[in-house]
């Protein structure tokens, strides 16, 4: 039995939300008249001064309700208890969607995504946002487990980029890796060991480039689901580069091609 449209219009719209927590996040994002925020939220136990009140203030006169909860219930919204201080913010991103809606969308037209693997460190997820939405990349397929949160600090890294970013969601890499195999693309895996350069290789209709993390690399089982193994030439003995640096020549390797 098939999905009722109404059922599969909340489920794109909810993959489209992304909830920022803290006060200052909030208040810039209500501010800024270019982000689509969708609700408010505030824990009931919040002084009614200062920045609460800009808050307030600020969703009043953008029309963007606002709703009450218990410490624990806003907890569960922001999903950091630890620094939310009390305030979420749904925000509506307009490029943001499952990878499974992406391959359907773009089932005859070709594409380039790059898939990030064990990227914790919130300021380098921050620049690969940015420098992958700068380049040629049609999709980021960030994986819900094993990177870092999408919080304050990825927001103010990636300058503000994230929120126009298109970010395709699933849950693991290597389930999602698979699901684009079996639509037809090219899984390409950065490894510094690899004998065929990024500049050299040729790409084919679908093509995923996956980085993985700075130290450990990509996982095994990642590994394994890789159709080609591409690397960056160095020289002067640099054994490997910065994460959002490696995205950047990633991004920009076939930026003029089309």
């Amino acid at each position: 039995m098939s999905e009722r449209p109404d059922y599969n219009a909340k489920k794109s719209r909810f993959e489209k939300m992304l909830t920022v927590y803290g006060r200052k996040v909030a208040l810039e994002s209500l501010q800024n008249l270019n982000i689509a925020c969708h609700t408010v939220h505030l824990a009931r136990s919040n002084r009614e001064t200062g920045i609460i009140t800009e808050i307030r203030r600020s969703a009043e006169a953008r029309g963007i309700p606002v709703r009450l909860h218990t410490r624990n219930a806003l907890a569960h919204i922001s999903k950091n208890s630890r620094q939310d201080q009390g305030v979420a913010v749904d925000i509506e991103c307009p490029a943001f969607r499952a990878l499974s809606d992406f391959i359907e969308e773009r089932a005859t037209d070709p594409y380039r995504l790059l898939a990030l693997e064990g990227i914790t460190n919130p300021q380098n997820l921050g620049m690969v946002i940015r420098s992958a939405s700068a380049g040629k990349i049609d999709g980021i397929v960030l994986p819900s487990k094993g990177n870092a949160a999408l919080g304050p600090l990825v927001i103010k890294a990636s300058a503000g980029t994230i929120y126009n970013a298109p970010l395709l969601r699933c849950h693991t890499l290597p389930d999602a890796l698979t699901l684009l195999q079996q639509a037809g693309a090219q899984v390409c895996a950065l490894a510094p060991e690899a004998t065929t350069s990024l500049f050299e290789h040729s790409e084919e209709m679908f093509c995923v480039y996956v980085l993985g993390n700075e130290t450990m690399g990509i996982s095994h089982a990642v590994n394994e689901l890789a159709d080609i193994r591409l690397s960056i030439p160095m020289r002067n003995s640099v054994e490997s580069l910065n994460i959002a640096v490696t995205a950047s020549l990633v991004a920009f390797s076939r930026y003029f091609d089309r």
